[in-house]
C-alpha cells in the first residue's frame, strides 16, 4: 500500500468509510476495525477512522453485490412506509430500465445545482434523470472524489473512470433515483434580452470559476492527471466576450482572396467535404495559468487562475495551410507575414475578438494549424468554438480563435487589443505607470511549465509503508518535447526523475503534454514535505526555481518550479 492520503477531496481506491462501502464495488474488502462514531446526520462523523480495504477477487465481490441487493430492498421498504418515494424500486430484473414504472418529479438543473453539500443532499445526474446520492457518499469507492460530481452530471467522470460503465452499478444508483431533469431551455426560462450572457451554455459546477461574466472557469486540478486526454466539460473555459449562439447551416467562413482576387466564403459542409479531415492531439495552456502564484508575490491584473488553465484533447478539422491554398496563397508569398484570425463573438460596441499567428507557421505542412470543427471526437461545445475555431498546436491559448469568422493574410499583425495590448510579458521593474505594450511581442510559444496535480497543497497524508506518490502534468510549446520531470520531496535538496506517460509524437511537433508519476520512499523522520518539480524540454529548457524573477504586471508566463506542502502523520 502506499502513502494514503486523508484530504476533503480523495481518489482512487484507496480509503472506504464503511463495511457498506463494499457494495458499490465488484471485489471485496478485509476490514479493520470500526470506530465510527454514531451519524447525526449526513455530514457527520468526521472524526471516524477510516476503513483499509483489498481487493479479493471476484467471488466475494459478487457477495459484495448480494449485501447491496439486501440493502437495495431495506431502501425501497423504508420508502413504502414513510411514502417518501425518495428511491426507484426495482424489479427482480437485473436491467434497471425494467423497473416498476412509476412517475418522478420534474427539476431543472438550477434546482440539481443547489444540493453540493452532504448539508443540502448530494443530487447528481445522469443523462436526463435526477438521483440523490447523499447516503451513498461513505459507501464510494473512490472516497469523496464523487463530491467532485456533486449538482451536476456524472458523464464526464464516467468517461474518465470506465469501470462504472457495467450493469451492476447502474443498478446502484437506480435506487437513488429521485426525479427527471427538464431542458435546460424550461430552467431558465425565457432569455433576458438585456444581458448579452444570458444564453451562454451550461457549464459543470465542479469547475472553479474565475469570473462568471463573461465565463472563465478551471477544473480540480487532480482531474487533470486522471485521463491523458481532459473530458470536454473539464476543459478550462476562456471566455473574452459572450457566447454567440451560431447556426451551423447557414455558417459562412470568409478568408480574404490573395491580393485582387475575391473572397472565399465557405461552408461548416464545405470545410468538412472539400479538405481532409486531420486529427492531432494538442495541449492548450492559458497565458494566465498559475498567475495565482504571482499574485501572491506582488498583486497582478487578470483572473486568478490556479495550475489548472490547461488541457489536452483531439481536435479534428481541415488544415489551415489547405483552406489558404485554396484561396490562391502559397509558401512565400510576397507581403505575407501574418495571419488574422477574427471570432464572433462581441462586444456591445460590435468589437470582436482577433488575434494572428505568423504566416510562415499557418502554411507549414508539418505546424499542423487546424480549423477545428472536433473536439475529443464530438462537434466543438459551444464554450470551445462550435462551430469553428483555430487551433495552433504549441501556442498560447490566446491566438487560438473560437467562433471564426474570418480569415486575412496580412503585412501586419492582428490590430485587436488582445494581440497588440494584451498577453505580452514584461521585466519586474514595469509598472502600470511606465508599461508600453508596443515595445514588447506578443506571446506566441510558451516556455516550459510544469506542475503538482496529487497531492493537493496543505493536504495531511497519514503514513503506510513508508512510500508516497506524486503525480502532475508537463508540457512546453512549440514543439518541444518533455524529456524529463525532476520532483523533491525536500525543497530541493535531493530529487528524483519521475515517470513520463503520454502519446508519441514525432520530433519538433510535440504538441502534447506528459503526465507523470512519481513513487518513491517518505523520507525518513519528516512531518512536514514541500514537495517541488520542474520539467525539461528537448533544448534543456528549465523551469525557474522561483516566481519573483519573472514577476510581470499581467501574471503571464508562470512557471517557476511549483511548489506544495503537505503535512505527515506517522504511526
Amino acid at each position: 500500500m502506499l502513502l494514503r492520503r486523508i484530504s476533503p477531496l480523495l481518489g482512487g481506491m484507496q480509503i472506504l468509510n464503511s463495511p457498506r462501502a463494499c457494495v458499490a464495488w465488484p471485489s471485496s474488502c478485509l476490514y479493520s476495525k470500526d470506530t465510527r462514531s454514531s451519524r447525526g446526520g449526513a455530514n457527520s462523523s468526521s472524526s471516524r477512522q477510516r476503513w483499509a480495504f483489498t481487493t479479493t477477487g471476484a467471488l466475494l465481490g459478487l457477495g459484495s453485490i448480494l449485501l447491496y441487493r439486501s440493502h437495495e430492498r431495506k431502501l425501497a421498504q423504508d420508502n413504502q412506509e414513510s411514502g417518501s418515494g425518495s428511491h426507484m424500486v426495482l424489479s427482480s430484473s437485473s436491467d434497471p430500465k425494467a423497473s416498476i414504472s412509476r412517475s418522478y418529479p420534474v427539476y431543472t438543473l438550477k434546482e440539481v445545482q443547489r444540493h453540493r453539500t452532504l448539508a443540502d443532499g448530494i443530487w447528481v445526474t445522469l443523462g436526463k434523470e435526477v438521483f440523490n446520492i447523499t447516503e451513498f457518499v461513505d459507501m464510494h469507492p473512490g472516497g469523496n472524489r464523487i463530491l467532485l460530481a456533486a449538482g451536476g452530471s456524472l458523464e464526464p467522470f464516467w468517461a474518465m473512470y470506465g469501470i462504472h460503465n457495467q450493469k451492476h452499478v447502474l443498478e446502484i444508483l437506480s435506487a437513488y433515483k429521485i426525479g427527471e431533469l427538464s431542458p435546460e431551455e424550461q430552467a431558465s426560462g425565457p432569455a433576458d434580452l438585456s444581458d448579452p450572457y444570458a444564453q451562454d451554455p451550461p457549464r459543470h459546477p465542479a469547475l472553479k470559476v474565475n469570473s462568471m461574466k463573461p465565463f472563465n472557469a478551471e477544473p480540480p486540478a487532480e482531474v487533470l492527471t486522471d485521463a491523458y486526454i481532459t473530458p470536454n466539460a473539464f476543459f478550462f473555459k476562456r471566455n473574452h466576450l459572450p457566447v454567440p449562439r451560431l447556426d451551423p447551416a447557414s455558417y459562412r467562413l470568409e478568408v480574404v482572396g490573395r491580393m485582387g482576387n475575391a473572397s472565399l466564403f465557405l461552408s461548416l459542409e464545405e470545410l468538412k467535404t472539400r479538405f481532409p479531415r486531420h486529427e492531432v492531439t494538442v495541449t492548450l495552456q492559458c497565458a494566465g495559468n498559475r498567475r495565482s502564484e504571482m499574485n501572491a508575490v506582488k498583486p497582478v491584473k487578470g483572473l486568478d487562475w490556479g495550475i489548472a488553465a490547461i488541457g489536452n484533447a483531439k481536435w479534428a478539422g481541415a488544415r489551415l495551410r489547405d483552406v489558404l491554398v485554396a484561396a490562391g496563397f502559397s509558401e512565400g508569398e510576397i507581403g505575407a507575414l501574418h495571419v488574422q484570425f477574427e471570432g464572433l463573438d462581441r462586444d456591445l460596441a460590435g468589437t470582436g475578438y482577433g488575434a494572428s499567428i505568423p504566416y510562415h507557421e499557418a502554411m507549414s505542412s508539418s505546424h499542423d494549424v487546424l480549423l477545428a470543427y472536433e473536439m475529443n471526437g464530438e462537434e466543438l461545445p459551444l464554450d470551445h468554438g462550435f462551430p469553428l475555431r483555430v487551433i495552433v498546436p504549441g501556442v498560447v491559448g490566446a491566438r487560438n480563435v473560437k467562433w471564426l469568422s474570418r480569415i486575412l493574410v496580412s503585412i501586419e499583425e492582428s490590430q485587436s487589443h488582445w494581440q497588440q495590448n494584451d498577453y505580452k510579458g514584461f521585466s519586474p521593474s514595469v509598472d502600470w505607470d511606465t508599461v508600453d505594450f508596443s515595445a514588447s511581442p506578443a506571446i506566441q510559444e510558451l516556455p516550459v511549465q510544469s506542475a503538482i496535480t496529487d497531492p493537493q497543497p496543505g493536504t495531511l497524508v497519514a503514513e503506510e509503508d513508508d512510500k508516497i506518490t506524486v503525480k502532475g502534468y508537463a508540457w512546453s510549446g512549440g514543439g518541444r518535447e518533455v524529456v524529463r520531470v525532476d520532483v523533491s520531496l525536500d525543497g530541493g535538496s535531493t530529487w528524483h526523475v519521475a515517470k513520463l506517460t503520454g502519446e508519441k509524437q514525432a520530433p519538433g511537433q510535440a504538441w502534447a503534454w506528459k503526465l507523470w508519476t512519481l513513487t518513491v520512499p517518505l523520507p525518513a523522520g519528516r512531518t512536514e514535505l514541500e514537495i517541488l518539480c520542474k520539467a525539461v524540454d528537448s533544448s534543456y529548457n528549465v523551469q525557474p526555481d522561483t516566481v519573483a524573477p519573472i514577476w510581470n504586471l499581467r501574471g503571464v508566463l508562470s512557471n517557476a518550479w511549483h511548489r506544495v506542502h503537505v503535512s505527515v502523520t506517522r504511526n
